[in-house]
């Protein structure tokens, strides 16, 4: 689990980067339209690639450093829940849920494990 731990850790940390370098780009490749505040996104990269330094420093000993995986796995429900409401309220199109299942979904389960052992063993 630590060294999933770890690739979620590099993994958000490369995420973060290019939404923050490369803002349009994402968009761009799925033929959406640009956002009008870019720097939004660009936040949101400054999000998830503080998130992947937390994950990191957490793979050292997750179960010491559960509350890092929790607040990551809270944010891997909620991206979902918010996604979902994007697409109900038409303001989102579906194909943007690409980010959703690599940033979210296959996540679920080794931070849900994760979480499991840390609270087994307390």
């Amino acid at each position: 689990m630590s060294k999933i731990l770890y690739i979620a850790g590099v993994y958000n940390i490369i995420w973060g980067a290019i939404v923050i370098l490369f803002p349009n780009l994402f968009f761009d490749l799925l033929d959406m339209k640009r956002p009008i505040y870019p720097q939004f996104w660009q936040c949101i990269g400054m999000i998830v690639g503080v998130y992947g330094l937390g994950y990191i420093i957490a793979a050292k000993d997750y179960i010491r450093h559960w509350p890092i995986v929790l607040v990551g796995f809270l944010g891997k429900i909620f991206g979902p829940i918010g996604f979902l409401q994007a697409i109900y309220l038409e303001t989102l199109p579906l194909k943007f849920g690409i980010n959703i299942i690599f940033n979210d979904l296959i996540w679920w389960i080794p931070f849900f494990i994760m979480l499991k052992r840390a609270y087994e063993q307390r």
